[in-house]
């Protein structure tokens, strides 16, 4: 009998192997030479789907999501016959061993690998070389599939490749044209980088925004691989990049996960000098930012790794660069190929390694901060555990009634009062470290020349009060929220006004044509206070509305939203509820400008923040139509982010005066001030140092020096705690401190006239980098303010409340703006 099974089991594995011999060729099976077209997501797709049908015993396709334009979202897992038989089990063993999940693990053998591919949709060799890494896995590379499990995503961003891919197959010439300044080496605005709501997924791993993200994390969490590689383009003068990653490293990346990106970019070198390929290795890509498909998977126990080919979205099929290269797209599907195919051999001969450095990364006892411990606004609380959900953080309730520690709001040592609705996140837990990185009040820099923003902290971005403790705080598991009960007939109905959670409710009222009012002024009824801008709905205002009540009730129990009843307009403490203090909410008209001189990225995160967020309507009116389009048919304009010097002309500029003064309101989010700061007519201004003779000596220091001491002028995504009028209608729902995420170095002096709603007055950095020279500039400076012009107002918002949608706490500042400030007239 054991003859005959061995000589079953061979004669399998003979099988196998003929089959995957068999396998035709991305070349093959696309119709032509892989590397001289593009291939369309769909193409890339069944070409895998054909592969799994010849061999479903070492290829097994799954769908993981779908993105906003209906395309699929898949890996493939790629490995021997009996590992993919046994793929559940390898999995568990795999999570039992870093205790993810309860047991001991029967094997510690298999090493598992994800390799991502495109996820900047113009970055666009990648998946290409995603068909050729599988074919020549499967009839190559047999032996590393042994004790390897390789899971391939061949496309993370479809919705950008497939606008990139398509652009560039009805532009190009015919054979393709080497020059650059060919129109198919430029793309036209917003370029195919971003997803559908022109995200960039590559920031947004942590933050998970975006529907690709969201779903990604999904099956990621599932698996938790030991390597994980994200696959990206960069210039087209560029050599080849690969690890080990440049510093600053964050702190809580083990020394083997540092040693171990060297071994694997040694390893890489080897194929790279036999075939005398450029590379380089530890510059510019550092591991500190969290929302990378580098960091994030570093920070979840993962040998996380960028590789970049030059090239990117410029390059075509072919370009000529600065070097006098011609650079195909041959060559650098290759080279990602060589890469994957490196990564895998290395995991292979590592797999016991990697599994026992693995375990130990999950050991959490070494970190400082046992407990972060938050309170405030409950929707603000369950918008913050809606995320750690995302990632499968733990948490609970406070059963202690208080706690001390590193108090966020100070940035020193205090205490704060406590109650069983606090959140609990402990470190001691098998996401501890990940925990630590979210939440931690100031992330340990070591070099300040960084690739991305240097704080990101949970407590700031969801404008929550916290304690981070270095002992274990006590809690419970979460309880489940009591419904709301319904209403009944009332004289009229209040919602407080603190989250986007109430601003939804608000454009759902609205959207049901409910008249509602707000309150610029505290009052209180029927026992209970209300602040300025809690949200007044009565009966006698919505005459127009049958069944009232029902439809009300449908309505919060669609949000979930409490609402609290008043019986008369007499209030206990004015104003009244017919006081001229409480003003009916238009029904805004909203436009926003796109395309070019816009950020794609700004546009972008308010194109989903009204779409997917609020679920309030906007247009988009292109830039290249401003100087004829009506904007009497709109109350608001949003001016994204951008560089409009080529747009908005002086004579623009006049056109949107104008409007202004007859009523319109104007948005000018972050790189858009520069629109209208300095200009004639417009209270805007820049701060500036005059610092002529620190000036001159800067042209003493070195050539060498230079990139470093240009550092001081820098703000790399700092926090900063900020002054809050929030008595004005911008800042309503808010305290008298707001803590902002500043971008850049950008210092603007405050309003001479107008209401300087939010400023900064203490130059302290709460967290992240900022250099001496930009922070000298930055005390008294603007950061939210609005200016009146004639009957209309502009909205100076220095600081982006939406950046990347993951700063939740200022997404209410944009909300007051559009509907609460310089509300005096209600239009029919």
């Amino acid at each position: 009998m054991q003859k005959l099974f061995s000589f079953l089991f061979a004669t399998m594995l003979v099988l196998t192997y003929t089959n995957a011999q068999n396998i035709k060729s991305p070349s093959q099976f696309l119709g032509y030479d892989i590397g001289t077209q593009f291939s369309r997501h769909h193409q890339v797709v069944d070409y895998f789907k054909a592969v799994e049908k010849q061999i479903p015993n070492q290829v097994k396709l799954e769908q993981y999501g779908e993105t906003n334009e209906r395309r699929p979202l898949y890996v493939a897992y790629v490995s021997s016959a009996e590992n993919l038989k046994n793929l559940d089990a390898i999995r568990e063993n795999h999570l039992k061993n870093a205790d993810v999940i309860s047991g001991t693990p029967s094997n510690t053998n298999v090493a598992v690998v994800w390799l991502s591919y495109n996820v900047h949709g113009n970055e666009a060799s990648s998946t290409e070389a995603s068909m050729l890494t599988l074919y020549k896995l499967l009839t190559e590379k047999q032996d590393w599939l042994k004790n390897t499990v390789v899971i391939i995503d061949p496309c993370i961003n479809p919705d950008g490749r497939d606008r990139y891919v398509n652009w560039f197959n009805e532009t190009a010439s015919s054979p393709y044209d080497i020059n650059q300044q060919a129109s198919e080496h430029s793309e036209p605005w917003p370029g195919g980088r971003p997803n559908h709501y022109l995200f960039d997924l590559n920031r947004d791993w942590a933050w998970a925004t975006q529907v690709e993200s969201a779903s990604r994390l999904n099956i990621y969490n599932k698996w938790l691989p030991h390597i994980h590689v994200d696959f990206h383009e960069q210039g087209i003068n560029e050599p080849y990049y690969f690890a080990p990653a440049a510093e600053p490293f964050h702190e809580i990346i083990s020394d083997f996960q540092r040693d171990f990106q060297t071994e694997i970019g040694k390893n890489h070198a080897k194929y790279f000098d036999k075939e005398g390929w450029l590379f380089f290795t530890r510059e510019r890509f550092d591991l500190f930012y969290p929302s990378y498909g580098d960091t994030y998977p570093t920070y979840m126990g993962a040998i996380g790794m960028t590789y970049e080919q030059g090239g990117h979205g410029r390059a075509g099929l072919g370009i000529l660069n600065d070097e006098g290269h011609v650079l195909t797209l041959v060559e650098r599907l290759t080279h990602h190929t060589t890469a994957g195919l490196s990564t895998v051999e290395i995991a292979s001969n590592n797999a016991s390694r990697l599994n026992s450095e693995f375990s130990k990364f999950f050991d959490n006892s070494n970190l400082k901060y046992k407990s972060y411990v938050l309170k405030g606004n409950e929707n603000k609380i369950n918008s913050l555990k809606a995320l750690l959900d995302k990632h499968e953080i733990r948490y609970g309730n406070a059963t202690a009634s208080k706690v001390s520690g590193y108090n966020y709001a100070t940035g020193k040592q205090g205490s704060m009062s406590i109650n069983s609705d606090a959140l609990v996140v402990d470190s001691d837990q098998p996401k501890g470290k990940m925990v630590k990185v979210l939440f931690e009040p100031n992330a340990k820099l070591t070099d300040s020349l960084t690739y991305d923003i240097t704080a990101w902290s949970m407590p700031y971005a969801h404008g929550l009060d916290a304690i981070a403790s270095t002992t274990k705080v006590a809690s419970a598991k979460v309880a489940k929220r009591v419904p709301f009960q319904t209403l009944t007939d009332a004289y009229g109905y209040v919602s407080h006004w603190n989250s986007l959670e109430d601003a939804k409710f608000l454009a759902a009222l609205l959207k049901a044509n409910f008249k509602v009012r707000f309150t610029e002024k505290p009052f209180k009824s029927n026992g209970q206070n209300f602040n300025r801008g809690s949200l007044i709905i009565t009966k006698g205002d919505n005459t127009h509305i049958k069944n009232l009540v029902s439809t009300l009730n449908t309505i919060i129990a669609e949000h979930n939203h409490q609402l609290s009843v008043i019986n008369t307009g007499f209030s206990q403490l004015t104003p009244d509820i017919g006081s001229p203090d409480i003003k009916l909410v238009n029904k805004q008209k909203i436009a926003m400008l796109s395309g070019q001189g816009t950020s794609s990225l700004s546009y972008g995160a308010l194109w989903h923040f009204f779409e997917q967020q609020l679920h309030y309507p906007v247009t988009s009116i292109n830039t290249n139509n401003l100087s004829r389009a009506n904007l009497d048919a709109f109350n608001v304009l949003i001016i994204p982010s951008g560089f409009y010097n080529s747009v908005i002309t002086k004579t623009v500029r006049t056109k949107l005066s104008n409007w202004v003064s007859a009523g319109g309101k104007i948005i000018a989010i972050d790189g858009a001030l520069r629109t209208f700061a300095g200009q004639e007519g417009f209270n805007l201004k820049y701060k500036t140092n005059d610092k002529d003779d620190e000036k001159k000596a800067d042209n003493l220091i070195p050539y060498a020096d230079r990139e470093r001491q240009n550092a001081n002028r820098l703000i790399t995504g700092a926090i900063f705690k900020t002054e809050v009028d929030n008595t004005h209608p911008m800042a309503f729902g808010y305290d008298n401190n707001y803590f902002t995420l500043k971008l850049g170095s950008s210092a603007y002096s405050l309003l001479e006239r107008g209401y300087n709603v939010s400023h900064i007055a203490d130059t302290k950095v709460f967290s992240g980098f900022a250099g001496q020279d930009a922070l000298s500039n930055l005390d008294k400076t603007l950061i939210f303010g609005e200016e009146r012009k004639g009957s209309g107002s502009i909205i100076y918002m220095v600081d982006n409340p939406l950046f990347r949608s993951f700063w939740e706490n200022g997404k209410l500042f944009l909300v007051n703006s559009i509907f609460f400030v310089n509300s005096n007239a209600f239009e029919l």
